[in-house]
Formats: structure tokens, C-alpha cells, sequence
């Protein structure tokens, strides 16, 4: 089942790369930018997930440095 989902998710990835490097917004920029952007295609769908997804990553980042040990 987790297989499944990896290549669909991989899949989807190549769909929005292939559609934003010949017919989205930043055509200009070239398929690897667009590949880029496709790898968090849910962020860029769903504005709202970009800032959940920050959120996780900066209380992360901060727990990390926190709980880090002394030097």
C-alpha cells in the first residue's frame, strides 16, 4: 500500500512538472524549477498546508536547539 502511494505521489510530481514547465505560470523558468515546485505541489494547491508545513518545521528547528546538548 505505501508502495502505491509513493509512485502515485511520483507520478503527480511529473504531471505538475511537466504542466508548469510547458503551460503554468513560471513556463519561463524551465522544467527543474517546476520540478521543484511540483515536489510540494500540496503547499502550492492548498495555501494554508505552506503554513502548517512552516509552522511544523520552525517548532521543530527551535525543539532541536533546545533539547540539543551543552558544548
Amino acid at each position: 500500500m505505501g508502495r502505491l502511494l509513493v509512485v502515485a505521489y511520483v507520478a503527480l510530481i511529473l504531471v505538475f512538472a511537466t504542466y508548469g514547465a510547458w503551460w503554468g505560470d513560471y513556463a519561463f523558468k524551465g522544467f527543474w524549477f517546476n520540478f521543484g515546485r511540483a515536489l510540494i505541489w500540496p503547499v502550492t494547491f492548498l495555501p494554508s498546508l505552506g503554513k502548517l508545513v512552516a509552522a511544523v518545521l520552525l517548532i521543530g528547528v527551535v525543539g532541536a536547539l533546545t533539547l540539543r546538548k551543552g558544548r
